[in-house]
C-alpha cells in the first residue's frame, strides 16, 4: 500500500504537478494552493523524499512546506502488518508511536488531527507516504488511531492542520516552527554500489572534474552500500544547479542529498 517509486522529474510530471486539482482538498479549511513540482525540500529530511513519485499510474508531488495547510477528508490507520517495516522517511514504522502517512506533506511535519465526529484530537508526525486509497487523506498509526477513536470503525472523517517542526524551550515546553527549506549542507549523490572497488573507481574518475568527490558507506541492514558523492554546497538552489550539471554531463542518477 505504501510502496512508492521515485523518478527524475520529466515534463509531463511538471505539468501534472502544476494543477492542485490532482489532489483531494475538501472545502471548509480554506487551504492554500498546492505548490508546483519545483518545490524545495527541507534540509532536515533527505531531499529525495520531496521529489515527485509514482504509485501505479498516479504521480504525487510533495509540498515545499506545510505553512497554513488544512485539509478535511477520510482517515484510516495501519498497524501490525506494517510494524517494523521501513517508512518513506527511512525510519522503522512503530505502530505504537504517534505518526502518520500523508501523500504530499513534507516528511517530518507535525500535524493536529481532529476527529470531526467525536471531537477527539491528536498530534502526529508525518513520516510515511500514503494512503494510496481513493478518498482517504491520512493513514494513522495504530496508537494515533486509538487516541482518535478510529480503530473500531476503521475510518473516520477528520480535519488536518499543519503545525510545523517541533521545538522545545529551556523548560521543555513544546512549540512548533516552520522549517527552513533553502539552507543547509548539501552534496550530490552520483551512485551507490555494493562493490567497494566500483565505488572507488567512480570517485577517482569524478575527482578529475568535480570538487569533493568522496565515498560514504551505508549499512542498509541487508548489506553495505558505498555511496559516491561530489560537491559541498550550503544553498539548495546551487545544489539543484550542480545536480543539473551532472545530469547533463552524463550522470542521470545524480540527486541532491542533505548531509
Amino acid at each position: 500500500m505504501k510502496r512508492a517509486y521515485g523518478a527524475r522529474t520529466n515534463p509531463l510530471v511538471r505539468w501534472i504537478c502544476l494543477y492542485p486539482a490532482f489532489f483531494l482538498l475538501v472545502a471548509g479549511c480554506a487551504p492554500r494552493p498546492l505548490p508546483p513540482v519545483s518545490s524545495r525540500p527541507p534540509a532536515s529530511v533527505p531531499p529525495g523524499s520531496q521529489r515527485p513519485y509514482r504509485v501505479g499510474s498516479h504521480w504525487y508531488c510533495p509540498m515545499a512546506d506545510a505553512h497554513g495547510f488544512c485539509q478535511r477528508g477520510l482517515a484510516s490507520w495501519y498497524g501490525r502488518d506494517f510494524n517494523g517495516r521501513k517508512t518513506a522517511s527511512g525510519e522503522t514504522y512503530n505502530m505504537y508511536a504517534m505518526t502518520a502517512a500523508h501523500k504530499t506533506l513534507p516528511l517530518g511535519t507535525w500535524v493536529q488531527v481532529t476527529n470531526l465526529k467525536n471531537g477527539r484530537r491528536a498530534t502526529v508526525r508525518i513520516n510515511d507516504r500514503g494512503p494510496f486509497v481513493r478518498n482517504r487523506i491520512i493513514d494513522l498509526s495504530y496508537k494515533a488511531a486509538k487516541v482518535l477513536g478510529v480503530v473500531g470503525p476503521g475510518t473516520a472523517r477528520v480535519e488536518i492542520r499543519a503545525l510545523g517542526r517541533l521545538e522545545r524551550d529551556r523548560q521543555g515546553k513544546p512549540s512548533y516552527a516552520a522549517e527552513v527549506y533553502d539552507r543547509g549542507n548539501y552534496t550530490i549523490q552520483v551512485g551507490a554500489f555494493r562493490n567497494r572497488d566500483n565505488a572507488e573507481r567512480l570517485v577517482h574518475r569524478l575527482s578529475r572534474h568535480y570538487r569533493n568527490a568522496h565515498m560514504v558507506s551505508f549499512d542498509s541492514g541487508t548489506g553495505v552500500f558505498y555511496r559516491v558523492r561530489v560537491g559541498h554546497l550550503t544553498s539548495l538552489e546551487k545544489a539543484r544547479s550542480y545536480e543539473d550539471r551532472l545530469v547533463q554531463d552524463g550522470y542521470p542518477q545524480a540527486t541532491v542529498v542533505a548531509e
